[in-house]
């Protein structure tokens, strides 16, 4: 006798509890084996459930609690800003707090570029794409770069542009080489660079350590070997009236935003809060004409 839809889920629900993994995981991961929207699935709980959907929706349960492997991967995306983005692990996973990254990105440049037509932003260290593409999407009026040093990163960005379709120019490169060599300036520069120090690697989720990009993650011994790099390149790039915005992790908004004051001495430097209250983003405002 075929188990029934609520069967499974439960099955997997436990499962997922038994090994420390979100309960409602389990939800996410049946309703993609069964392409159905949330109504869809909550309307099928009583129906059976097809053998070869079960066995593959063990598959991966398995696969996430005994191996760690995230929901994403499994699935193949992940919904930032209200749209599905593709990853894998040459990327790391978009998100919550980036969105928040985004939305002052967006805010600060309509106050800031209100006079101005052809505004450049560049997404350094791009990984799937989600910031450069969002930017592009909500603000059809930004020419937007995104640069990553690693080519398989850069596939997966590609194929979000094009999936999404968004027009995201993209550049294989180290941080802001890329421009410098090409002589190139930019309106706006936007980073969520590796920023956890390599002391608290081991700390990390195993579904964090074991399968996302660590170069993606480590910003060197103390989390701030990238953004010390940033401030050599950044007066190389950034126009005299230029934004700067960087995500940051835990308690380091003063050492960023001291960086920033150094390297633009004239500039309003804000390090912003997130809806949680903790230090997330760090903007630097360069107002001359």
């Amino acid at each position: 006798m075929s188990s029934k839809v609520y069967e499974v889920l439960q099955w997997a629900s436990s499962f997922f509890k038994q090994h420390g993994k979100e309960e409602a995981a389990a939800e996410w991961l049946l309703r993609h084996h069964l392409q159905m929207t949330r109504a869809q699935f909550f309307s099928s709980l009583r129906e059976p459930i097809d053998e070869s959907v079960k066995e593959r929706l063990m598959e991966d349960a398995k696969k996430h609690a005994l191996m760690h492997v995230p929901i994403q991967y499994l699935i193949g995306y992940e919904y930032f800003y209200g749209r599905r983005f593709f990853v894998n692990e040459d990327v790391l996973i978009p998100r919550p707090e980036t969105e928040e990254l985004v939305a002052e990105v967006l805010k600060r440049i309509n106050n800031m570029f209100s006079d101005h037509k052809d505004i450049e932003v560049v997404d350094v260290g791009t990984g799937s794409g989600a910031i450069a593409v969002t930017l592009a999407l909500e603000n059809r009026s930004l020419r937007v770069s995104a640069i990553d040093i690693a080519s398989s990163s850069l596939e997966v960005a590609k194929q979000n542009a094009r999936q999404l379709g968004a027009h995201v120019e993209f550049i294989e490169g180290d941080l802001l080489q890329p421009l410098i060599k090409a002589g190139r300036k930019v309106d706006v520069v936007v980073s969520n660079p590796p920023y956890i120090p390599e002391i608290d690697i081991a700390s990390l989720s195993p579904v964090v350590k074991e399968h996302e990009p660590l170069r993606a993650l480590v910003g060197g011994k103390d989390g701030l070997h990238f953004y010390r790099r940033f401030m050599e390149e950044l007066p190389k790039v950034l126009r005299s009236r230029g934004l700067v915005a960087f995500e940051i992790g835990a308690d380091q908004g003063e050492a960023v935003a001291s960086m920033l004051k150094a390297t633009f001495p004239d500039a309003k430097v804000e390090v912003v809060h997130d809806i949680n209250g903790k230090e997330r983003m760090v903007f630097a405002e360069l107002m001359k004409n």
